[in-house]
């Protein structure tokens, strides 16, 4: 039997077991450990008692004092999620597709659709505050040839729509890479075989490279999903921890463990915090499971 890369057994079991015990030091406690003080009221300051509250900061997410502003994260969340995901995997597909074509500089144009993924989320919410800059800013300028004015950032009905825009302008490059490697991993022998029997090029794209780029599309959805599900930075550094109409579940995680939150009139509770982050992780656990089994039974059907 081939041990690639181990001559013997007992090294390659080694490794296993030493991937095993790093995830879960790394993984699994710190997990449990968060599970274990959500049943708690500790508040992160030295010399204050935690106490066992039990099931306390659960009633607590739930009660009426809290449940309209909670309800209010759960519905950004959901929103700047879906919306996400759609859209930066249908540019992600049009634009991979675009880019395996046989063009003059394809290659920079690669770089440059993958660049604002190596840009850190501090310098990507300068570079548009910057643009939107209300009092002279590039937006606002536009803005004004048509007799108009904007807060942008600030405008509650318009801040969840700019920080969806910046999320799909910042992670495209991550889709546009996953699916330029699906499809380059497609045989050209299919779509010459395609060809000479009449398909037009819709036909060779619903029906070679669809099917074939399933995998690719299960693997960048599932990716979105988790990943707007858990984000919080973006809307943090764009729009701050206290706008209601960009506040996301992740955000309120954040600002109840590590900032407090005026709007929410939370404290610095990390029982509380914790709390929080197990009902994120129930809701990303069952979103993501639900989307890997309808796509993988597409992926079936295909």
């Amino acid at each position: 039997m081939n041990y690639f890369p181990f001559s013997r057994r007992t090294p390659l079991r080694l490794t296993f077991w030493f991937g095993i015990a790093v995830i879960g030091v790394f993984g699994l406690i710190p997990a449990i450990a968060v599970f274990v003080i959500s049943f708690t009221n500790i508040r992160g300051l030295p010399g204050l008692p935690v106490d066992w509250v039990g099931f306390e900061n659960y009633v607590r997410w739930f009660s009426p004092a809290k449940v309209g502003y909670n309800l209010n994260a759960l519905r950004n969340t959901i929103v700047y999620s879906v919306t996400v995901t759609l859209i930066s995997n249908v540019l992600g597909i049009a634009i991979a597709v675009l880019l395996n074509q046989k063009l003059r500089g394809r290659n920079a144009f690669r770089a440059i659709v993958f660049l604002p993924t190596v840009l850190g989320v501090t310098v990507i919410g300068l570079i548009w505050t910057l643009f939107f800059n209300p009092g002279g800013g590039p937006a606002a300028t536009v803005w004004s040839w048509f007799g108009a004015k904007s807060a942008f950032f600030g405008d509650p009905h318009l801040a969840l729509a700019l920080v969806i825009f910046v999320q799909i302008w910042m992670g495209l490059g991550v889709n546009v890479v996953i699916y330029l490697a699906g499809l380059q991993a497609i045989p050209e022998d299919l779509y010459e075989a395609a060809a000479i029997d009449g398909a037009t090029g819709w036909q060779r794209f619903r029906n070679v490279t669809v099917p074939l780029l399933a995998p690719s599309v299960t693997a960048n959805v599932l990716l979105s999903i988790v990943g707007t599900l858990q984000s919080y930075q973006l809307a943090y550094v764009l729009t701050g921890p206290s706008n209601l109409a960009t506040q996301l579940l992740s955000l309120a995680l954040f600002s109840q463990a590590f900032g407090g939150n005026a709007a929410s009139g939370l404290g610095n509770t990390q029982g509380y915090a914790a709390t929080i982050s197990v009902i994120q992780f129930v809701i990303v656990g069952i979103a993501s499971s639900l989307v890997l089994i309808y796509l993988r039974r597409r992926e079936a059907k295909l």
